[in-house]
């Protein structure tokens, strides 16, 4: 599993009548920074309560950095670090001051880390002055920081851009990106899609404690991708492209149409488009965004169930 860094295999948490996690089969690569999507009481919290131990499932199994966490201890935890609820800093004390409270009250021997983290995250020349005078941006910069104490592998992050303004969103979503590069497995959780579009290189969707779809962002982008086509005249190009790509053609203006051309089709079309004498003016390739792709596949899956 070295080259995965959380593995599930039908992972179950019921509260009750409640069914909280269901059969949830999820794999997170090694080095990504993955995404974990779905509306407010999907299961994403419970999910990550779960691969940390801080509440039991009611079947199946999971495995963390390679350990069975149910057979294998709290040795895996070492290698992980996860802000699930803002930590209860000290205001009265610097952020340097409360790290250090961490770094002792966690046994990790990192106080020598604090200079490291501050500045990763970007607190440096702020470390000094009182935790109280922190816009919230810099609270949950400083919390971050916490949970890179230890030097984790693996990095959770729950609902990290809550509450923020845009400019404090903006801070975290650099802050991931830097953390990613650095080698770190980042797992965040969120509802935020836009977000995560910008943040992450692989997402899984969930939503009433199922897994709908899991993989690389670029791969669910791409899935129902269209060409726009400005051309003349509009009415044999829209034949050509329907009869070559066998799916309807949209109208989108005088001279424009919308196509959900699958990619390998593309040279095709333009060829074909020329050889017709017709005047091609711009082709151009729309995804849908992932906030579209989630609200189709969620959709799909109600119309479904």
């Amino acid at each position: 599993m070295s080259d995965t860094a959380i593995l599930t295999e039908k992972l179950n948490k019921r509260f009750g009548s409640i069914q909280a996690v269901h059969d949830l089969d999820l794999s997170v690569p090694a080095g990504s920074v993955f995404g974990f999507l779905g509306p407010n009481r999907a299961g994403k919290t419970t999910t990550i309560r779960l691969l940390l131990k801080l509440v039991h499932p009611t079947s199946g199994r999971a495995w963390v950095l390679g350990h069975d966490i149910a057979r294998d201890g709290d040795r895996f935890l070492r290698q992980v670090g996860a802000l699930v609820e803002s930590p209860a800093f000290y205001p009265y004390l610097s952020g340097r001051d409360n790290l250090r409270v961490f770094a002792h009250t966690g046994n990790y021997h990192a106080e020598k880390r604090i200079d490291e983290v501050l500045d990763l995250v970007g607190l440096a020349d702020r470390q000094r002055d009182r935790m109280r005078t922190y816009s919230l941006g810099m609270k949950q910069r400083l919390a971050v920081a916490a949970a890179l104490l230890n030097r984790p592998q693996l990095l959770f992050l729950d609902e990290p851009t809550n509450g923020l303004d845009p400019a404090g969103q903006a801070e975290i979503r650099e802050l991931v990106q830097s953390l990613g590069k650095a080698g770190h497995t980042i797992f965040i959780s969120s509802h935020l899609l836009h977000e995560i579009e910008q943040t992450c290189d692989h997402v899984a969707i969930i939503d009433r404690g199922q897994l709908l779809r899991q993989g690389s962002v670029a791969e669910m982008l791409n899935e129902q991708s269209a060409l726009r086509i400005e051309a003349e005249p509009i009415a044999i190009a829209a034949s050509i492209v329907a009869r070559l790509s066998n799916l309807p053609v949209e109208r989108a203006g005088e001279n424009q149409i919308i196509a959900k051309v699958p990619r390998e089709r593309v040279p095709d079309i333009v060829t074909a488009l020329n050889d017709a004498a017709v005047r091609v003016y711009q082709v151009v390739a729309e995804r849908e965004s992932l906030e579209q792709v989630f609200l189709r596949i969620t959709r799909d899956e109600v119309n479904h169930s």
